[in-house]
């Protein structure tokens, strides 16, 4: 990334900072225990700090969300501001904080906003509240397949293995290997993706992993 220099600061980190020093604790709201910024604030506040920000919803095959098998719904936001692109993945969740398997175009909007609001914080605005997370502990993933991974994998595809791996991470940590194997093995990988998500996980989750296969 390449970011222009203004008296030996850079114009990313004197725009995260001029962010990240506004007080958001006046509009910060709760739900369910945990806290997220209102998003009509995060956008006012972006806007007039940045009049030229702009933000996007990211498309999965024209969709505006991502379905896993087995893990549920995933959108994404990017958000620009001075030059500078940062996304946001967030799963589609209910009242509850859990994952939708087949949400609605509510459900849909909803998770839109959200990833909105963390886009922006990733410029700056508001990041500190996420330091204990508004929501259950989704990795966002702003993994990729690595550069060395074969180049036919699509980037639609790329960000849908991140994810798996996640899910993959996620079931390792809170229902065991196996269950994490089931979860892998219902995606339909072929051998590239395979060996894309492998490389995702650590040393430690592959051998959990492996160790399920062989037993």
């Amino acid at each position: 990334m390449t970011v222009r220099s203004i008296s030996g600061t850079t114009i990313m980190d004197n725009y995260f900072t001029g962010l990240a020093a506004v007080n958001v604790k006046e509009h910060v709201e709760k739900k369910g225990g945990f806290s997220y910024l209102s998003w009509p604030y995060a956008v006012g506040e972006l806007r007039k700090r940045h009049p030229g920000a702009t933000w996007e919803v990211v498309r999965f095959n024209g969709l505006p969300f991502l379905s896993v098998e087995g893990c549920g719904c995933f959108v994404e936001v990017a958000v620009t501001v001075e030059g500078v692109r940062l996304s946001q993945i967030h799963p589609v969740l209910d009242n509850r904080n859990k994952p939708i398997p087949i949400p609605n175009s509510f459900d849909i909007n909803t998770s839109l906003q959200r990833a909105l609001v963390k886009a922006i914080a990733l410029h700056g605005l508001g990041l500190y509240i996420y330091a204990g997370e508004d929501l259950p502990d989704v990795p966002a993933s702003s993994k990729t397949v690595s550069e060395a991974t074969r180049e036919d994998i699509s980037q639609d595809e790329q960000k849908r293995i991140g994810l798996i791996a996640d899910c993959v991470r996620a079931e390792l940590e809170t229902k065991g290997a196996a269950a994490a194997m089931a979860t892998l093995e219902e995606q339909g990988l072929d051998a590239d993706e395979k060996v894309a998500l492998w490389g995702l996980l650590t040393s430690k989750e592959r051998a959990a992993l492996k160790a399920v296969k062989k037993a």
